[in-house]
């Protein structure tokens, strides 16, 4: 998940990518539904006990800080589905209804839909879409 990699590692290439879009350089599209998941996961028991530094006040300043940068999304309809892999809907869908140009993604089912035509988006791991952005500017 980007954002617990983003969140325990900042100097990593998913840390690289939300600091970008903290700074503005990029737009991060959020819902409801992904803030709930990334709560759910920074606040997991294993997660703290494998990064110590996850604390209830440095997950609250991070999901408060992509609230407050991100374009937000309070209800996003539900235009695609994934057999394999239901949990990762969510992101096809604000992807879709956001008009995104990049999901950016570790996830290897959502990263297998990458030659999927006709979704208006690509799929890309946080190194390439940073070696892609640096080729943009």
């Amino acid at each position: 998940m980007i954002f617990l990699q983003g969140a325990a590692r900042k100097e990593g290439p998913a840390g690289v990518c939300l600091d970008l879009a903290q700074r503005g350089v990029i737009e991060l599209c959020v819902s409801l539904e992904i803030l709930g998941e990334v709560a759910g996961v920074l606040s997991r028991p294993s997660i703290r006990h494998r990064f110590p530094s996850l604390n209830d006040a440095v997950v609250a300043a991070f999901l408060a800080e992509i609230r407050h940068r991100a374009k937000f999304f309070k209800e996003v309809p539900r235009s695609m589905e994934l057999a394999r892999d239901p949990k990762d809907e969510a992101y096809l869908n604000l992807a879709r209804h956001a008009r995104v140009d990049y999901l950016v993604t570790r996830d290897a089912d959502l990263l297998d839909l990458a030659s999927s035509p006709g979704l208006g988006f690509e799929f890309v791991d946080p190194v390439d879409f940073l070696t892609q952005l640096r080729r943009e500017m």
